[in-house]
């Protein structure tokens, strides 16, 4: 590895770094934010929701910007609006303040995951770019498994607003490291597709609202039926949209490559489960089990060690031997993660109830995630990493999106030990029909597509 490879992959791991964290580490924070600033179970949901509505629906043409633009301009706009955002949160005086930042956070995380991942695709190439994105995958995958533990030890010693704060430090870093970077990058050109944007946008926003709000004021109430009927429609509209701009957000012939398609049903299955179980697990250990944060958050630390010692191990032999049998295999080990959950009680025993799951759950993600970021990438023309990248993330964060709004369907409007069997099932669920998708459908050692049509006939 060249010394220039070696900074933009330590860039581009520090800036999605952040931005994953961000989506993690909030999850022990909220019992003390709902405490400090009120409104429930519903405020909680919009703190996760409001980050990864903008983060999710924006994520699409923040794809298209960096490959329009360059990664690095992207990349650079995206940390600082990370920077100034975060801020915003950690001093927010009220409950729809903090949502609104977060809102605007989602934005500037938006920026950073594809341009980050865009650049690995276009300094690396062959079994030396499997194993950059393993590297990519370990660290942001630690991002969403540790971002607990960073959580847990300040809403415990300092105050829940340290999670924004910290935020300072890598984003100085990782922007300190772009100025030394003398990497070419003046992007393709084009348009941005902003009608798509705004489309996309209000059908996740109206959904995912819907969603979260039936469970105050039920399905009959105008102000849940309305935001919904809109949401579906504008996400009707986004598609069909997308069939007839000339630079469409959406390009939908990426789908007609047979392991992008594929895998990103995988994705949209193995990261729905991701978000929605960790975060049930540590709003029980802290709110039914009587886990103080920092205890909660460490629960996972486990999970974080198998994701730093093995994903690259394992995106390594997918390059070598093809990424079909990983991705079959490690959503059936983290599945077995969530069944074991379900000999929990309400008095946890850490050693035996929580450190088998917690184990299981790491090494089946360590198997899976930088074989499936393989595939799919590596199914693409690398002049679209940029949009390729943003697809998949974009489907991983909507998964996520749609099964937090979907905690008070499953668990109830309390959460409780039957509420968490119910989250356990569907998890695990969601993770095996992804590793069957995963084996039926994944070819091993599919070539790189040729740049794709991006307007369907």
């Amino acid at each position: 590895m060249s010394p220039t490879q070696r900074r933009v992959l330590l860039i581009a791991i520090l800036a999605s770094f952040v931005a994953f964290l961000d989506g993690a580490v909030i999850n022990v924070a909220l019992p003390a934010i709902s405490k400090e600033l009120g409104g429930g179970l519903p405020l909680q949901q919009w703190v996760v929701d409001g980050y990864l509505v903008t983060l999710g629906s924006l994520i699409l043409i923040a794809g298209s910007l960096s490959d329009v633009f360059g990664r690095k301009r992207v990349l650079y706009a995206g940390l600082i609006g990370f920077l100034i955002t975060s801020l915003l949160c950690a001093f927010a005086p009220t409950g729809v303040f903090l949502v609104v930042a977060r809102a605007l956070q989602g934005v500037a995380g938006a920026l950073l995951v594809p341009s980050s991942l865009a650049i690995i695709i276009s300094t690396f190439s062959g079994a030396a770019q499997a194993k950059a994105i393993g590297r990519w995958t370990a660290w942001t995958g630690v991002a969403m498994i540790a971002g607990p533990v960073l959580g847990g030890v300040f809403v415990d010693t300092l105050s829940w607003r340290w999670v924004f704060v910290i935020n300072v430090v890598p984003i100085g870093i990782t922007l300190a490291m772009m100025l030394g970077l003398k990497q070419e990058d003046h992007g393709m050109g084009g348009r941005v597709d902003v009608l798509g944007a705004v489309l996309g946008s209000v059908g996740l926003a109206g959904t995912v609202f819907a969603l979260i709000e039936q469970g105050v004021y039920g399905w009959g109430s105008p102000r849940v039926f309305l935001p919904l009927i809109l949401g579906l429609v504008s996400l009707a509209a986004f598609f069909f949209w997308q069939t007839r701009a000339k630079q469409p957000m959406l390009p939908l012939g990426l789908f007609r490559v047979h392991n992008f398609w594929v895998g990103n049903i995988a994705t949209a299955l193995v990261y729905g489960a991701l978000a929605f179980a960790p975060l049930t697990v540590t709003l029980y250990l802290q709110q039914v089990a009587g886990f103080a944060a920092t205890a909660a958050g460490f629960v996972f630390i486990p999970s974080t060690l198998c994701m730093l010692l093995l994903s690259g191990v394992f995106g390594g032999l997918a390059g070598k031997y093809g990424p079909r049998l990983f991705m079959a295999i490690g959503p059936v080990i983290a599945a077995c993660g969530f069944l074991w959950l379900l000999m929990m009680g309400e008095d946890v025993n850490f050693w035996t109830n929580l450190l088998p799951a917690v184990l299981l759950f790491g090494v089946g993600l360590s198997i899976t995630v930088a074989p499936l970021t393989s595939a799919i990438l590596g199914s693409i023309h690398p002049a679209q990493a940029g949009i390729g990248s943003a697809v998949n993330n974009a489907v991983s964060r909507i998964a996520g999106l749609v099964t937090v709004a979907m905690i008070g369907l499953i668990v109830g409007g309390t959460l409780d030990r039957a509420g968490l069997d119910r989250a356990m099932i569907t998890a695990a669920a969601l993770m095996l029909v992804g590793g069957i998708v995963s084996a039926i459908g994944i070819r091993n050692h599919e070539p790189a597509a040729e740049k794709v049509q991006t307007v369907v006939d």
